[in-house]
């Protein structure tokens, strides 16, 4: 499957720019997740690289072709909808079928790949069956069926998930990376969903404002942030986010007046004493056992406990904040609201921002 780039692209819908200089490369059978929030960009840009939408200015590559001008239906893509898209009055069958009418492939190719989708899929019982007479997650598997049946050079999702429940959304996700691993196309996924984003990618590029705030492994996104969008917008509960001084000796000093040890981490830039910064701290990474060498530790006030079953989520009041902590049941068994409480952070779990820019420091 082809690399796929996107290069100074610009989209402008009248007066207002929705995409203004893009640059972003798709290599050859990744797993590229569009992830943002609504208004973003993200759909504009997929319906750009489909050929749905024009583009004001800039070009897309899909291999060494520059499919920019091309119709759709040049661009060798399939694309699986939101909605399915699926047409009422066909069976499956005529559903994987009608997107090979115009293929001029002769019949016999036609039905190898039916028949190939539909094993792929598991939907094999479902071939005479029409949609109303299909569940969510069937329909959604034929979409996806008459996507792969064309052999597309890029294959393109459109929020496919959004309409289905919580526990048909998971086998979706399995089914689609499963997928992904045997035919290994290069795919482009867009949602808002960051489950959907950290099970699937092998890439996300994260979006804002009609820019990436940051591209990489979903690793590379969930540990080292690179600003203070993407920190608050990965992760569930998002990241705990607290403002702070530097102090001499390594250290910097929280807005409740802890101190926090700043000695083991690795700055990409080292800022002076006085400097305002926001400490990053993941939800997960808190102990509420004293450890050997924390980076801090908090003696905080419960507010409140949400248990889930195989977690519990105490919420500490932080001056006019709150800080967020993941725990186990059976540690927070004997707590309540109200309780204080001592946690800790280790120094190799710690996220620095400048307070001015936003970024990674």
């Amino acid at each position: 499957m082809p690399r796929v780039s996107f290069e100074h692209i610009v989209k402008r819908f009248g007066a207002i720019t929705v995409l203004d200089g893009l640059n972003l490369a798709v290599d050859d059978g990744d797993f590229l997740v569009l992830l943002g929030p609504s208004g973003c960009g993200k759909t504009t840009l997929l319906n750009l690289l489909a050929g749905l939408s024009d583009v004001t200015s800039g070009r897309i590559m899909i291999g060494e072709r520059d499919v920019t001008d091309l119709d759709p239906k040049d661009r060798r893509l399939a694309m699986v909808f939101q909605s399915y898209a699926l047409y009422p009055t066909k069976t499956v069958r005529g559903n994987l079928r009608f997107g090979l009418s115009a293929s001029k492939l002769p019949k016999e190719e036609i039905d190898k790949r039916i028949a190939w989708a539909a094993d792929m899929l598991q939907i094999g019982p479902l071939m005479d069956r029409r949609p109303a007479q299909l569940s969510g997650g069937q329909r959604q598997r034929v979409a996806i069926g008459r996507a792969l049946v064309k052999h597309a050079d890029v294959l393109l999702f459109d929020e496919p998930l959004s309409n289905l429940d919580a526990k048909l959304r998971t086998e979706m996700r399995l089914e689609i990376k499963k997928l992904h691993e045997e035919l290994n196309p290069t795919v482009v996924y867009v949602t808002h969903d960051q489950i959907e984003a950290m099970t699937m990618a092998t890439r996300i590029a994260i979006m804002n404002g009609g820019k990436i705030e940051q591209f990489g492994t979903p690793d590379d996104v969930y540990e080292r942030p690179a600003n203070l969008f993407v920190a608050g917008f990965i992760g569930s509960p998002s990241m705990n986010l607290l403002p702070a001084t530097v102090e001499t000796g390594g250290r910097a000093r929280l807005a409740d007046g802890s101190l926090l040890d700043m000695s083991g981490y690795v700055f990409d830039t080292t800022p002076p004493a006085g400097a305002e910064l926001v400490v990053g701290l993941r939800p997960e990474h808190f102990s509420l056992v004293a450890n050997v060498d924390p980076a801090c530790r908090l003696d905080l006030e419960i507010r409140h406990i949400e248990r889930t079953g195989s977690d519990a989520m105490l919420s500490l009041a932080f001056g006019d904040r709150r800080v967020v902590v993941r725990a186990t049941p059976t540690e927070t068994s004997r707590l309540k609201s109200g309780d204080k409480i001592a946690v800790t952070f280790p120094k190799d779990r710690l996220n620095l921002f400048d307070a001015g820019s936003g970024r990674r420091i």
